[in-house]
């Protein structure tokens, strides 16, 4: 079921199945800023990551001895999510374990998600409980797609990605099965612009560790107009689309990242795990502003 959220100026919608955001619109220009998921090219709008990102090995894993099937980016975009709470400003979704999700995590917990509309800015938190009486082990992140370009008549090259701050950022690379291969490739020498081409993509997505920014904006030579995300707390970040003349970009704030070639397979050893104590809570927020 889609539900949503609106002021004067803009209208947010987030779908149920996955607490997928489905729209973000610019309502004086009845401009969509959401990739809306051309199943010929990519079928998502935004989904939601968890309990791991991106690839494990085998799409397996290994937990206190036993061996559980995972696929990419877990189960959650998949999963029925609950509305718990809905205000004018605000709706919040959320996914506790059941038989299905024991089979391939066997943790037992409850995700929230929490969209918070203000004014030009869509806020969107995590909020990961354990509801067991032992640690709990994950990943959780952001995918939002982006329409590139904002209006007709403009081209994908018009488009580019500014950083917070100057950065020297090699992509992590990653083999055809999506794994992290141990190579770089580096992507900007002390600088703050990446100009978006179709070619990036060809080696799948640019994975950054340590960037020194929190927030990255998108924006065009030919227009005003900006979608800025920030992403503090969120130590990987991931920029991605389809190989191909893709009509979007997706920018990824990730707690974990894909699986490494060679690695133990053992959950708790994984790059960019998190770990979450007993009945306790894991919370992180990013947004999304119109500029």
């Amino acid at each position: 079921m889609l539900y949503f959220l609106q002021n004067e100026n803009y209208k947010v919608g987030v779908e149920s199945l996955g607490a997928e955001l489905q729209h973000f619109i610019k309502l004086d220009e009845q401009i969509e800023f959401i990739w809306q998921a051309d199943p010929n090219v990519w079928a998502s709008h935004a989904p939601n990551l968890f309990p791991i990102v991106g690839e494990l090995p085998d799409a397996m894993y290994t937990f206190q001895g036993e061996t559980y099937p995972l696929l990419r980016h877990g189960f959650a975009r998949h999963k029925e999510f609950k509305l718990v709470d809905e205000h004018h400003d605000k709706l919040v979704f959320e996914l506790t374990h059941d038989e299905e999700t024991l089979a391939q995590y066997p943790f037992k917990f409850t995700l929230l998600v929490a969209y918070k509309l203000e004014w030009n800015k869509l806020s969107v938190t995590y909020l990961v409980r354990s509801d067991d009486d032992h640690a709990m082990y994950f990943s959780v992140g952001g995918h939002p797609g982006f329409n590139v370009p904002f209006y007709p008549n403009e081209n994908y090259t018009d488009y580019y990605l500014e950083f917070e701050q100057e950065e020297t950022l090699s992509r992590y690379l990653l083999n055809a099965k999506g794994l992290q291969n141990g190579d770089t490739e580096r992507v900007l020498q002390q600088e703050r612009v990446l100009h978006l081409k179709h070619e990036f993509f060809e080696k799948d997505a640019l994975v950054f560790k340590n960037l020194n920014s929190e927030k990255v904006t998108l924006s065009s030579t030919s227009n005003p107009r900006s979608v800025e995300v920030e992403f503090q707390g969120f130590p990987y970040l991931g920029i991605w689309a389809k190989p191909g003349p893709s009509q979007y970009v997706c920018i990824e704030p990730w707690c974990g990242i894909a699986g490494r070639v060679g690695e133990s397979g053992e959950l708790q050893d994984k790059e960019g795990i998190q770990e979450v104590g007993p009945k306790q809570a894991f919370e992180r927020t990013f947004s999304i502003t119109i500029l």
